[in-house]
């Protein structure tokens, strides 16, 4: 018995060379799109804007900037939980962006290892 091959889902070598230049595409793209990301700053605050944090599209944190009537000797484990507060959500912006930017690129298809 036969196996068949639905319509439109031959075509050989020409059809093969087309999705070779598709796949190029989204790699330039997905390539120029990180570049990008990693260029940009992200900046995230806690307490009421006490604590600000800008982070790299690297996620390296590349300032902190504390208000000073956030710094209280008496109360240091409260500035550590919005600094740790304020880190984590400038992680979260970065990551959040790059997922919802690399899904308008793969159509939503998860590609492990590139992002």
């Amino acid at each position: 018995m036969k196996a068949r091959i639905p319509k439109n889902m031959g075509g050989g070598a020409q059809n093969m060379n087309q999705m070779i230049k598709q796949a190029q595409k989204m790699q330039d793209q997905i390539t120029e799109l990180q570049e990008d990301i990693e260029e940009r700053e992200f900046t995230a605050t806690a307490g009421g804007g006490a604590v600000e944090v800008v982070l790299t599209g690297k996620k390296t944190l590349k300032s902190l900037t504390l208000k000073p009537e956030v710094v209280d000797p008496e109360d240091i484990e409260m500035l550590q939980d919005l600094i740790i507060s304020a880190v984590n959500e400038a992680v979260n912006n970065v990551e959040t962006t790059t997922e919802a930017e690399m899904g308008k690129i793969t159509g939503g298809v998860s590609l492990p290892g590139l992002f």
